[in-house]
């Protein structure tokens, strides 16, 4: 399973906005991007305003380091996303929002997704009652997801489970909380996902 190993935090800015991806630290007043806003580097607030090309990336790079995908397992999404009927931008949304690593974090098992993800490597979550330590896997509707019963009380997810109350769990999962259970009820809305990604830049960018 491939890593990124640099700080995150620069990805944030360099995105220009949080993208939530050290959990709790980014409620925090130690979250970098409170502090330094601006594009990491020494003429990170001398940018060039982006053309077309630019905005395209931008658009691809902010998708990938969300869902903590790299470029030849996105390009893969994407290749699939194109193959199935409707929006491609939509289909690549939903084959997205339904990784297993992102699945565990909608639910509120983790904090953020890239914590989501060592926890299913670390196999302490069943799919409709069968290991599965694949964050790659695609939850399909009606798949169950709990955490395995020598890991109910593991500190980093009871932690995570008491700070997603206030955070809620989309309408197309259900979380039973004191079974530790979530269902997959429906496929996740694309057209709520894209209010914070835009699709139709990468769209654009991939059909060159």
């Amino acid at each position: 399973m491939s890593k990124y190993l640099k700080s995150v935090c620069k990805l944030c800015r360099r995105e220009g906005e949080k993208l939530f991806l050290k959990g709790q630290r980014c409620d925090s007043p130690k979250c970098s991007f409170e502090r330094r806003s601006y594009p990491p580097g020494q003429h990170g607030q001398q940018l060039p305003k982006a053309k077309d090309y630019g905005r395209q990336l931008r658009a691809k790079q902010k998708a990938k380091r969300i869902y903590g995908v790299f470029e030849k397992p996105f390009r893969n999404y994407y290749a699939k996303a194109t193959r199935q009927r409707g929006g491609v931008g939509d289909n690549l949304l939903r084959l997205l929002e339904c990784r297993l690593d992102n699945v565990v974090y909608r639910l509120g098992f983790a904090t953020s997704r890239q914590q989501a993800r060592q926890l299913v490597a670390h196999n302490h979550f069943l799919v409709n009652r069968k290991r599965v330590n694949i964050p790659s896997y695609h939850a399909e509707v009606g798949d169950v997801i709990q955490t395995q019963e020598k890991s109910r009380n593991v500190a980093v997810i009871q932690e995570a489970l008491e700070r997603s109350e206030h955070r809620g769990t989309p309408d197309w999962l259900e979380l039973n909380m004191d079974r530790q259970e979530g269902v997959v009820r429906a496929l996740p809305n694309a057209e709520l996902l894209a209010a914070n990604i835009q699709t139709q830049p990468i769209v654009e960018l991939y059909s060159k």
